[in-house]
Protein backbone atom coordinates (compact mmCIF):
# COMPACT_ATOMS: atom_id res chain seq x y z
CA UNK A 1 0.00 0.00 0.00
CA UNK A 2 1.58 3.33 -0.43
CA UNK A 3 2.16 6.07 1.38
CA UNK A 4 -0.46 9.32 1.39
CA UNK A 5 0.95 12.34 -0.24
CA UNK A 6 1.03 15.35 2.70
CA UNK A 7 -1.18 17.33 1.21
CA UNK A 8 -3.33 21.11 1.41
CA UNK A 9 -7.21 21.13 1.03
CA UNK A 10 -8.27 24.41 -0.21
CA UNK A 11 -11.78 26.05 -0.21
CA UNK A 12 -12.54 28.63 -2.74
CA UNK A 13 -15.85 30.17 -2.69
CA UNK A 14 -16.24 32.86 -5.13
CA UNK A 15 -20.16 34.48 -6.24
CA UNK A 16 -20.31 32.10 -9.02
CA UNK A 17 -18.40 28.99 -8.76
CA UNK A 18 -17.31 27.00 -5.21
CA UNK A 19 -14.37 24.59 -5.50
CA UNK A 20 -12.40 22.60 -3.44
CA UNK A 21 -9.01 21.48 -4.07
CA UNK A 22 -6.05 19.32 -2.74
CA UNK A 23 -2.80 20.47 -3.65
CA UNK A 24 0.04 18.32 -2.60
CA UNK A 25 4.52 19.19 -2.69
CA UNK A 26 5.83 21.84 -5.03
CA UNK A 27 2.08 23.23 -5.55
CA UNK A 28 0.73 19.77 -7.99
CA UNK A 29 -2.95 19.61 -8.20
CA UNK A 30 -3.56 16.06 -6.93
CA UNK A 31 -7.74 16.76 -7.50
CA UNK A 32 -10.23 19.18 -7.35
CA UNK A 33 -13.81 19.84 -7.49
CA UNK A 34 -15.78 22.98 -8.91
CA UNK A 35 -19.74 23.53 -7.93
CA UNK A 36 -22.34 25.86 -8.71
CA UNK A 37 -25.26 26.57 -6.28
CA UNK A 38 -28.64 28.36 -7.07
CA UNK A 39 -28.86 31.02 -5.82
CA UNK A 40 -31.92 31.43 -3.97
CA UNK A 41 -33.52 35.49 -2.54
CA UNK A 42 -33.55 36.92 0.28
CA UNK A 43 -36.03 38.40 3.09
CA UNK A 44 -36.82 41.25 0.17
CA UNK A 45 -36.39 39.02 -3.20
CA UNK A 46 -33.11 39.81 -3.85
CA UNK A 47 -31.25 37.10 -4.83
CA UNK A 48 -28.65 35.77 -2.67
CA UNK A 49 -25.99 33.34 -1.84
CA UNK A 50 -27.53 29.89 -0.12
CA UNK A 51 -25.92 30.00 2.94
CA UNK A 52 -27.89 26.74 4.10
CA UNK A 53 -26.35 24.99 1.12
CA UNK A 54 -22.86 26.34 1.39
CA UNK A 55 -22.84 25.75 5.30
CA UNK A 56 -23.52 21.95 4.75
CA UNK A 57 -21.44 21.67 1.43
CA UNK A 58 -17.83 22.53 3.31
CA UNK A 59 -18.19 20.48 6.16
CA UNK A 60 -19.50 17.73 4.33
CA UNK A 61 -16.25 18.34 1.38
CA UNK A 62 -14.29 18.75 4.41
CA UNK A 63 -15.26 15.44 6.47
CA UNK A 64 -14.62 13.39 3.27
CA UNK A 65 -11.55 14.62 1.84
CA UNK A 66 -9.50 13.75 5.09
CA UNK A 67 -10.80 10.31 5.16
CA UNK A 68 -9.30 10.07 1.42
CA UNK A 69 -6.54 7.49 1.34
CA UNK A 70 -4.82 9.07 -1.30
CA UNK A 71 -3.36 11.64 0.75
CA UNK A 72 -2.83 12.82 4.02
CA UNK A 73 -3.99 16.35 4.71
CA UNK A 74 -1.81 18.50 6.68
CA UNK A 75 -3.19 22.61 6.31
CA UNK A 76 -6.55 23.54 5.26
CA UNK A 77 -7.34 27.11 3.76
CA UNK A 78 -10.72 29.22 3.09
CA UNK A 79 -11.06 31.38 0.76
CA UNK A 80 -13.62 33.50 0.02
CA UNK A 81 -15.34 36.58 -1.98
CA UNK A 82 -15.36 39.95 0.12
CA UNK A 83 -18.25 42.27 1.15
CA UNK A 84 -20.07 39.91 3.00
CA UNK A 85 -21.25 38.96 6.52
CA UNK A 86 -22.54 35.96 8.17
CA UNK A 87 -24.67 37.06 11.12
CA UNK A 88 -24.90 34.70 14.09
CA UNK A 89 -27.50 34.25 16.99
CA UNK A 90 -25.83 33.30 20.42
CA UNK A 91 -26.70 29.95 19.78
CA UNK A 92 -24.52 29.79 16.62
CA UNK A 93 -27.17 30.20 13.95
CA UNK A 94 -27.35 32.35 10.99
CA UNK A 95 -30.05 35.00 11.98
CA UNK A 96 -30.29 36.46 8.64
CA UNK A 97 -29.86 35.57 4.69
CA UNK A 98 -26.29 35.63 3.40
CA UNK A 99 -27.08 39.90 1.72
CA UNK A 100 -25.76 39.99 -1.87
CA UNK A 101 -22.96 42.89 -2.19
CA UNK A 102 -25.27 43.99 -5.33
CA UNK A 103 -28.39 44.85 -2.97
CA UNK A 104 -29.47 48.10 -3.52
CA UNK A 105 -28.74 50.33 -0.09
CA UNK A 106 -32.05 52.50 0.57
CA UNK A 107 -31.23 55.97 -0.78
CA UNK A 108 -32.69 57.64 2.24
CA UNK A 109 -30.31 55.35 4.51
CA UNK A 110 -27.47 55.63 2.67
CA UNK A 111 -27.51 59.69 2.50
CA UNK A 112 -28.32 59.05 6.44
CA UNK A 113 -25.22 57.82 7.30
CA UNK A 114 -23.00 60.10 5.18
CA UNK A 115 -25.11 63.18 7.21
CA UNK A 116 -24.05 60.91 10.10
CA UNK A 117 -19.97 60.89 9.46
CA UNK A 118 -20.11 64.86 8.24
CA UNK A 119 -21.73 65.59 11.44
CA UNK A 120 -19.94 63.52 14.22
CA UNK A 121 -16.73 63.06 12.21
CA UNK A 122 -16.36 66.06 10.12
CA UNK A 123 -15.98 63.80 6.91
CA UNK A 124 -17.02 64.74 3.78
CA UNK A 125 -17.97 61.74 1.62
CA UNK A 126 -14.65 61.80 -0.48
CA UNK A 127 -12.88 62.06 2.84
CA UNK A 128 -14.11 59.04 4.45
CA UNK A 129 -13.78 57.04 1.30
CA UNK A 130 -9.89 57.98 1.72
CA UNK A 131 -9.79 57.51 4.92
CA UNK A 132 -11.33 54.08 4.92
CA UNK A 133 -10.20 53.25 1.23
CA UNK A 134 -13.30 52.57 0.15
CA UNK A 135 -15.42 54.05 -2.16
CA UNK A 136 -19.04 55.03 -1.71
CA UNK A 137 -20.17 51.74 -3.38
CA UNK A 138 -23.33 50.90 -0.85
CA UNK A 139 -23.75 47.51 -0.08
CA UNK A 140 -20.68 46.71 -1.42
CA UNK A 141 -19.17 48.57 1.81
CA UNK A 142 -19.94 45.28 4.08
CA UNK A 143 -19.57 48.17 7.08
CA UNK A 144 -22.95 49.59 5.58
CA UNK A 145 -25.12 46.26 5.79
CA UNK A 146 -24.48 46.21 9.16
CA UNK A 147 -26.14 49.56 9.21
CA UNK A 148 -29.15 48.58 7.09
CA UNK A 149 -29.56 45.66 9.34
CA UNK A 150 -29.29 48.31 12.62
CA UNK A 151 -31.75 50.85 10.98
CA UNK A 152 -34.16 48.95 8.30
CA UNK A 153 -34.00 45.47 9.80
CA UNK A 154 -33.82 46.14 13.96
CA UNK A 155 -35.69 42.67 14.22
CA UNK A 156 -32.70 40.60 12.80
CA UNK A 157 -30.20 43.02 14.07
CA UNK A 158 -31.20 42.57 17.92
CA UNK A 159 -30.87 39.11 16.94
CA UNK A 160 -26.87 39.39 16.15
CA UNK A 161 -24.52 37.74 18.45
CA UNK A 162 -21.38 38.60 16.00
CA UNK A 163 -21.06 39.10 12.83
CA UNK A 164 -18.47 37.16 10.29
CA UNK A 165 -17.21 38.29 7.16
CA UNK A 166 -17.69 35.21 4.81
CA UNK A 167 -13.92 33.80 4.70
CA UNK A 168 -13.94 33.99 8.27
CA UNK A 169 -17.61 32.39 8.80
CA UNK A 170 -16.32 28.77 6.56
CA UNK A 171 -13.32 28.95 9.01
CA UNK A 172 -15.47 28.69 11.88
CA UNK A 173 -17.26 25.84 10.70
CA UNK A 174 -14.43 24.17 11.16
CA UNK A 175 -12.24 25.37 14.07
CA UNK A 176 -15.19 26.76 16.10
CA UNK A 177 -13.15 29.44 16.17
CA UNK A 178 -14.54 33.55 15.63
CA UNK A 179 -12.36 36.05 14.10
CA UNK A 180 -11.88 38.93 12.28
CA UNK A 181 -9.24 39.38 10.18
CA UNK A 182 -6.91 42.37 7.92
CA UNK A 183 -7.86 40.68 4.58
CA UNK A 184 -11.75 41.31 4.99
CA UNK A 185 -11.40 44.31 6.75
CA UNK A 186 -9.69 45.81 4.45
CA UNK A 187 -11.92 45.08 1.16
CA UNK A 188 -13.22 48.09 0.72
CA UNK A 189 -16.00 47.68 4.32
CA UNK A 190 -15.72 51.30 5.28
CA UNK A 191 -15.34 49.78 8.19
CA UNK A 192 -11.10 50.30 8.63
CA UNK A 193 -9.13 53.94 8.94
CA UNK A 194 -6.13 53.10 7.43
CA UNK A 195 -3.99 56.04 8.94
CA UNK A 196 -5.62 55.01 12.17
CA UNK A 197 -4.95 51.11 11.79
CA UNK A 198 -8.32 50.83 13.69
CA UNK A 199 -12.08 50.90 13.30
CA UNK A 200 -13.63 54.24 12.34
CA UNK A 201 -14.81 55.93 15.10
CA UNK A 202 -18.62 55.26 13.15
CA UNK A 203 -18.26 51.50 14.18
CA UNK A 204 -17.97 52.35 17.55
CA UNK A 205 -20.68 55.19 17.44
CA UNK A 206 -23.38 52.69 16.42
CA UNK A 207 -21.64 50.09 18.94
CA UNK A 208 -20.76 47.60 15.74
CA UNK A 209 -17.55 46.65 17.62
CA UNK A 210 -19.30 44.63 19.75
CA UNK A 211 -20.77 42.31 17.13
CA UNK A 212 -16.94 42.05 15.59
CA UNK A 213 -15.09 39.51 16.40
CA UNK A 214 -10.94 39.79 17.80
CA UNK A 215 -8.78 40.16 15.23
CA UNK A 216 -6.64 37.41 14.71
CA UNK A 217 -4.58 35.66 11.71
CA UNK A 218 -2.42 32.70 11.50
CA UNK A 219 -3.60 29.16 11.77
CA UNK A 220 -5.49 27.41 14.49
CA UNK A 221 -3.69 23.76 15.48
CA UNK A 222 -6.69 21.45 15.64
CA UNK A 223 -6.29 17.45 15.41
CA UNK A 224 -3.28 17.49 13.62
CA UNK A 225 -4.36 20.04 11.06
CA UNK A 226 -2.96 23.61 10.55
CA UNK A 227 -6.84 25.59 9.62
CA UNK A 228 -6.83 28.79 8.65
CA UNK A 229 -8.83 31.50 10.00
CA UNK A 230 -9.87 32.35 6.79
CA UNK A 231 -8.95 35.21 4.07
CA UNK A 232 -10.71 36.78 1.39
CA UNK A 233 -10.16 35.63 -2.10
CA UNK A 234 -8.13 38.56 -3.60
CA UNK A 235 -5.78 39.95 -1.04
CA UNK A 236 -4.90 35.72 -0.76
CA UNK A 237 -4.23 36.16 -4.46
CA UNK A 238 -1.27 38.13 -3.68
CA UNK A 239 0.26 34.92 -1.26
CA UNK A 240 1.63 32.59 -4.08
CA UNK A 241 4.00 35.95 -5.38
CA UNK A 242 5.64 36.87 -2.20
CA UNK A 243 9.07 37.71 -2.98
CA UNK A 244 8.91 38.89 -6.56
CA UNK A 245 9.76 42.22 -7.41
CA UNK A 246 7.78 45.11 -9.46
CA UNK A 247 4.67 43.09 -10.32
CA UNK A 248 0.96 43.84 -10.95
CA UNK A 249 -1.73 40.82 -10.62
CA UNK A 250 -4.49 41.09 -12.63
CA UNK A 251 -6.92 38.26 -10.48
CA UNK A 252 -10.08 37.70 -12.93
CA UNK A 253 -13.64 36.14 -11.99
CA UNK A 254 -16.55 37.47 -11.64
CA UNK A 255 -14.78 40.79 -10.19
CA UNK A 256 -11.40 41.79 -12.08
CA UNK A 257 -9.25 42.86 -9.48
CA UNK A 258 -5.60 44.38 -9.95
CA UNK A 259 -3.38 44.86 -7.26
CA UNK A 260 -0.03 46.62 -7.15
CA UNK A 261 1.89 45.96 -3.84
CA UNK A 262 4.51 48.60 -5.16
CA UNK A 263 2.19 51.20 -5.34
CA UNK A 264 2.57 53.06 -1.94
CA UNK A 265 0.98 56.68 -2.59
CA UNK A 266 -2.08 57.82 -1.02
CA UNK A 267 -5.34 57.06 -3.02
CA UNK A 268 -6.30 60.10 -4.99
CA UNK A 269 -10.44 61.44 -4.72
CA UNK A 270 -10.31 60.50 -8.46
CA UNK A 271 -9.07 56.92 -8.29
CA UNK A 272 -11.72 56.63 -5.34
CA UNK A 273 -14.54 57.94 -7.69
CA UNK A 274 -13.12 55.06 -10.51
CA UNK A 275 -13.28 52.21 -8.07
CA UNK A 276 -9.70 52.65 -6.92
CA UNK A 277 -8.98 51.55 -3.38
CA UNK A 278 -6.95 49.34 -0.77
CA UNK A 279 -6.58 46.12 0.10
CA UNK A 280 -5.05 44.74 3.88
CA UNK A 281 -2.08 42.06 3.80
CA UNK A 282 -2.58 39.26 6.26
CA UNK A 283 -0.06 41.11 8.26
CA UNK A 284 -2.32 44.08 7.86
CA UNK A 285 -0.28 45.88 4.78
CA UNK A 286 -1.78 48.32 2.24
CA UNK A 287 -1.55 47.03 -1.34
CA UNK A 288 -3.46 49.33 -4.11
CA UNK A 289 -5.69 48.71 -6.24
CA UNK A 290 -8.56 48.86 -8.99
CA UNK A 291 -11.40 46.81 -10.13
CA UNK A 292 -13.74 46.03 -12.96
CA UNK A 293 -16.94 43.99 -12.93
CA UNK A 294 -15.57 42.25 -16.05
CA UNK A 295 -16.24 38.64 -15.13
CA UNK A 296 -20.27 39.51 -14.84
CA UNK A 297 -20.24 41.50 -17.90
CA UNK A 298 -18.89 39.06 -19.67
CA UNK A 299 -21.25 36.44 -18.97
CA UNK A 300 -24.32 38.85 -19.16
CA UNK A 301 -22.93 39.56 -22.88
CA UNK A 302 -22.28 36.28 -24.18
CA UNK A 303 -25.82 35.04 -23.18
CA UNK A 304 -27.19 37.68 -25.33
CA UNK A 305 -24.69 36.72 -28.39
CA UNK A 306 -26.04 33.11 -27.88
CA UNK A 307 -29.31 33.92 -28.07
CA UNK A 308 -29.07 36.73 -30.61
CA UNK A 309 -27.20 34.30 -33.12
CA UNK A 310 -29.15 30.99 -32.02
CA UNK A 311 -25.83 29.55 -30.67
CA UNK A 312 -24.90 27.34 -27.77
CA UNK A 313 -23.97 29.95 -24.44
CA UNK A 314 -20.21 28.49 -24.70
CA UNK A 315 -19.91 29.28 -28.03
CA UNK A 316 -16.62 30.94 -27.45
CA UNK A 317 -14.80 28.28 -26.32
CA UNK A 318 -14.38 26.54 -29.31
CA UNK A 319 -10.68 27.42 -30.51
CA UNK A 320 -11.66 27.65 -34.36
CA UNK A 321 -14.45 30.52 -33.82
CA UNK A 322 -12.76 33.59 -32.96
CA UNK A 323 -9.99 34.98 -35.22
CA UNK A 324 -10.30 38.80 -33.98
CA UNK A 325 -12.60 42.03 -35.23
CA UNK A 326 -13.29 41.64 -38.67
CA UNK A 327 -11.60 44.65 -40.30
CA UNK A 328 -13.25 47.97 -41.15
CA UNK A 329 -16.10 46.84 -38.89
CA UNK A 330 -16.84 49.89 -35.87
CA UNK A 331 -17.21 48.24 -32.36
CA UNK A 332 -20.30 49.93 -30.81
CA UNK A 333 -20.15 47.39 -27.59
CA UNK A 334 -21.75 49.38 -24.26
CA UNK A 335 -21.52 48.13 -21.04
CA UNK A 336 -24.64 46.95 -19.39
CA UNK A 337 -23.60 45.85 -15.27
CA UNK A 338 -20.92 48.48 -14.59
CA UNK A 339 -22.80 51.12 -14.14
CA UNK A 340 -21.17 53.13 -11.04
CA UNK A 341 -18.62 50.68 -11.12
CA UNK A 342 -15.34 50.59 -12.64
CA UNK A 343 -12.98 53.40 -14.35
CA UNK A 344 -15.69 54.93 -15.89
CA UNK A 345 -18.70 54.76 -13.01
CA UNK A 346 -20.46 57.54 -14.98
CA UNK A 347 -21.32 55.81 -18.25
CA UNK A 348 -25.21 54.78 -17.87
CA UNK A 349 -25.87 51.34 -18.77
CA UNK A 350 -26.48 50.71 -22.21
CA UNK A 351 -28.18 48.10 -24.51
CA UNK A 352 -25.85 46.74 -26.43
CA UNK A 353 -26.73 46.77 -30.30
CA UNK A 354 -25.67 43.48 -31.85
CA UNK A 355 -27.64 43.92 -35.15
CA UNK A 356 -24.21 45.63 -37.03
CA UNK A 357 -22.11 41.78 -36.25
CA UNK A 358 -22.41 39.28 -39.10
CA UNK A 359 -22.43 36.48 -36.93
CA UNK A 360 -21.37 35.75 -32.47
CA UNK A 361 -17.55 35.30 -33.74
CA UNK A 362 -17.81 39.05 -34.66
CA UNK A 363 -19.69 40.16 -31.55
CA UNK A 364 -17.47 38.32 -29.33
CA UNK A 365 -14.75 40.11 -31.02
CA UNK A 366 -16.16 43.41 -29.96
CA UNK A 367 -16.66 42.15 -26.97
CA UNK A 368 -13.68 41.37 -26.07
CA UNK A 369 -11.91 44.47 -26.89
CA UNK A 370 -14.48 46.54 -25.01
CA UNK A 371 -13.42 43.98 -22.14
CA UNK A 372 -9.75 44.74 -22.75
CA UNK A 373 -10.06 48.75 -23.09
CA UNK A 374 -11.98 48.96 -19.91
CA UNK A 375 -9.25 46.80 -17.63
CA UNK A 376 -6.52 48.69 -19.51
CA UNK A 377 -8.21 51.84 -18.50
CA UNK A 378 -8.50 50.34 -15.06
CA UNK A 379 -4.71 49.24 -14.59
CA UNK A 380 -3.41 52.17 -15.81
CA UNK A 381 -5.08 54.25 -12.58
CA UNK A 382 -2.84 51.86 -10.04
CA UNK A 383 -0.14 51.37 -12.47
CA UNK A 384 3.39 53.09 -11.86
CA UNK A 385 5.68 51.40 -14.05
CA UNK A 386 5.81 47.89 -13.00
CA UNK A 387 7.64 45.50 -15.03
CA UNK A 388 5.20 42.22 -14.87
CA UNK A 389 1.63 41.55 -15.13
CA UNK A 390 0.87 38.10 -13.39
CA UNK A 391 -2.72 37.05 -14.44
CA UNK A 392 -4.52 34.47 -13.13
CA UNK A 393 -8.15 33.12 -12.26
CA UNK A 394 -11.32 32.37 -14.63
CA UNK A 395 -9.73 34.21 -17.38
CA UNK A 396 -6.73 32.38 -17.88
CA UNK A 397 -8.78 29.37 -19.31
CA UNK A 398 -9.67 31.92 -22.19
CA UNK A 399 -7.06 31.81 -25.17
CA UNK A 400 -8.75 34.54 -26.65
CA UNK A 401 -8.59 37.02 -23.66
CA UNK A 402 -5.23 36.21 -22.76
CA UNK A 403 -4.35 36.45 -26.43
CA UNK A 404 -5.59 40.11 -26.61
CA UNK A 405 -4.63 41.04 -23.21
CA UNK A 406 -0.76 40.50 -24.22
CA UNK A 407 -1.25 42.82 -26.84
CA UNK A 408 -2.51 45.42 -24.48
CA UNK A 409 0.43 44.07 -21.91
CA UNK A 410 3.84 42.97 -23.47
CA UNK A 411 4.64 41.44 -20.34
CA UNK A 412 1.76 39.41 -19.32
CA UNK A 413 2.74 36.12 -17.34
CA UNK A 414 0.31 33.02 -16.20
CA UNK A 415 1.41 31.42 -13.26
Amino acid sequence: MSTPTPATLLFDVGKTHKKWSVVGPENRLLDAEEQVFPEIADDDGFPCDDLAALTRWLPDCYERLRRDPRWRITEVQCLAYGASFVHLGADGQAVAPLYNYLKPMPGALENRFYDMIGREFGQSKAAFAAATCSPAMGMLNSGLQLYFLKYARPEIFQKIHTSLHLPQYLSWLLTGEKVSDYTSLGCHTALWDFARRDYHGWVYREGLDRLLAPLSGGFVEQGGLRIGRGLHDSSAALLRYVGRDNFLLISTGTWVVNLNPFNNEPLTEEQLRRDCLCYLSPEGRQTKASRVFLGKEHEYQCGRIAAHFGVKSDFYLDASQYSGLPPGLKNTFVPACMQGTGPFPEQAAGEWDLSPYPSAEAAYGALLHGLADLLKASIGLIDNGVSNYFVEGGFVRNRWFMALLRVYFPAVTTL
